[in-house]
């Protein structure tokens, strides 16, 4: 530790120069400890959203069955905790950006507990759905709450890599918990399911309260009374030296607007179309993969398997693209893995005449979908300034997932149509290819604001 304090000037022991601000510190100093455990805890905090988010497609196959409904009304039940996602990524991000990142998941950690305890007592289908769309609010809120933590505990370096790795607990959740839930699902009901979401959920609300501070960037921001003690003693923790007073920031304007005006429009709209379209792609595949397999003849605890494997390669194509970030564009391996979610989508509507076939292909399929997914959070946690963050990001998810609202519906409206699987696939497909357009478009964006976000401060 001493080796890199020596590296900054200081007055004191303790304090530094203002010429340095709490922010060129993490910056420039190695992450260390402290730091690493907080984005882990965040990686944790996706990894329980996404089983949250899939715990419907687990158990799909029993309610289903157990309640006699249609594809099409099941595909209506399996986007309402994306709707509920949605309003809450537009309502509870901004507020994230107002009372702080850490409040903002500890409230939202606590409606998704109560709503995945509450659906495990559902009994008719607009009962589970109203459950279900106060789960999505709690998810959507914590998705952009978290993203922002994340980008703001890591340093300049390591900044995509740790939000990348973040957005890849997504998959790595829904594997864990896929696992798990496939081998409730051979002894239990699809309420266990459930029940183990509301408790993995619950587990996290002690571990964030104890564990995970708020933001120094929102911190120098919001400028609460206590503002410079609280950063100092967040600075002391991770091994850094402090700051005598905070510099001098300009108030920002109101998110929404600021998020529409001339300089970020076109990124926020073009961001919100290519998420809009390829989350209606990457939905179909996670929403569907259990029904669809389901209906092939092989069991529903096998056909959660195939989801897991989905997730599997979710977690390698995650970890890949943050790797590759160290040595590539952002935005061509983000256009890289919108073409071949395109491609292996295409190649899953084919059908595979046995288990491990299907698995393949919808590892292939995971392996892409999910490497653009948190290809595209990287992205948002660059273009957008600190104190718009959470709340563009949140404007980003929340109109976004109306694709991921919509992308169920439709899959289960043509299936009800009587569209065979390789048609409703080649359709779904076109998702990834728009959205690989629009980032097209966006590239000269993208690659200003990752070189003014890795520049020497």
């Amino acid at each position: 530790m001493s080796a890199r304090m020596a590296r900054i000037p200081s007055t004191s022991p303790q304090e530094i120069p203002l010429s340095q601000t709490p922010r060129q510190i993490l910056d420039q100093e190695p992450m260390g400890r402290f730091q690493i455990i907080a984005v882990t805890i965040c990686i944790c905090l996706y990894a329980i959203d996404g089983f949250d988010v899939l715990s419907i497609s687990f158990a799909a196959p029993g309610i289903a069955e157990e309640w006699g409904i249609n594809r099409a009304v099941l595909g209506i039940v399996l986007s309402m905790e994306l709707i509920g996602m949605a309003l809450g990524s537009i309502v509870i991000g901004p507020i994230a950006d107002r009372w702080g990142r850490r409040p903002t998941i500890l409230l939202c950690l606590v409606i998704v507990s109560l709503g995945m305890a509450a659906a495990s007592t559902a009994s008719s289908v607009p009962v589970l759905a109203a459950y279900r769309l106060g789960t999505g609010l709690g998810i959507g809120g914590m998705l952009a709450a978290t993203s922002a933590m994340t980008a703001e505990y890591a340093s300049a370096r390591f900044r995509q890599l740790s939000v990348i790795l973040m957005a890849g607990g997504y998959p790595v959740g829904v594997v864990i918990g896929g696992s798990i839930a496939s081998q409730l699902l051979v002894s239990y009901d699809w309420r266990a399911v459930f029940l183990f979401g509301a408790a993995a959920s619950a587990l996290f609300i002690p571990i964030v309260w104890l564990a995970l501070p708020e933001s120094i960037d929102h911190l120098s921001q919001k400028r609460p009374e206590n503002a410079l003690t609280r950063i100092n003693a967040i600075l002391k923790r991770m091994g850094h030296q402090q700051v005598s007073e905070l510099p001098n920031i300009e108030q920002p304007t109101a998110s929404l607007t600021r998020l529409l005006a001339p300089s970020l429009r076109k990124t926020t709209l073009l961001l919100i179309l290519a998420y809009f379209v390829h989350i209606m792609t990457f939905y179909f595949i996670l929403k569907w993969i259990p029904k669809v397999v389901a209906d092939m003849g092989f069991h529903p605890s096998e056909a959660g398997g195939v989801l897991v494997w989905a997730n599997v390669g979710g977690v390698l194509g995650s970890v890949l693209i943050g790797l590759l970030t160290q040595r590539f564009k952002l935005w061509s391996l983000l256009l890289g893995a919108l073409a071949g979610s395109a491609v292996c989508v295409v190649l899953f509507g084919q059908g595979q005449a046995d288990l491990v076939r299907l698995s393949i292909v919808a590892a292939a399929a995971g392996f892409f979908t999910n490497a653009a997914i948190v290809a595209m959070y990287a992205t948002f946690a660059d273009v957008f300034p600190t104190e718009l963050r959470a709340g563009g990001t949140g404007l980003v998810i929340g109109f976004g997932r109306g694709g991921a609202v919509l992308g169920p519906i439709v899959t289960g409206f043509l299936f009800q149509a009587e569209f065979g699987l390789s048609a409703v696939a080649a359709l779904m497909s076109f998702g990834s290819l728009i959205a690989a357009c629009a980032i097209f478009l966006l590239r000269s964006e993208i690659m200003r604001a990752t070189e003014r976000h890795h520049e020497s401060p």
